[in-house]
């Protein structure tokens, strides 16, 4: 698979990803899987990944300014 950005190769890696829900809350998403660029920092996420990640992210506590949750496949 190569970058879109800058054509390097893409590997796989388990990662971290904040996700901003609204002004004042934050929610990290641990161990998470995607590919990142050998070359750049580019990252992509897999439709599969990102559709457990909007599940994870339905249940998020709309007053917590800060939510930490662990990707489970």
């Amino acid at each position: 698979m190569k970058c879109h950005v800058c054509g390097g190769g893409m590997k796989r890696v388990t990662t971290q990803f904040p996700f901003k829900i609204s002004d004042n809350s934050i929610v990290i998403i641990k161990n998470m899987p995607a590919f990142q660029c050998d070359n750049c920092t580019e990252y992509l996420i897999e439709d599969k990944v990102m559709a457990k990640v909007d599940e994870i992210l339905s249940r998020v506590d709309s007053a917590a300014e800060l939510e930490i949750f662990r990707y489970a496949a």
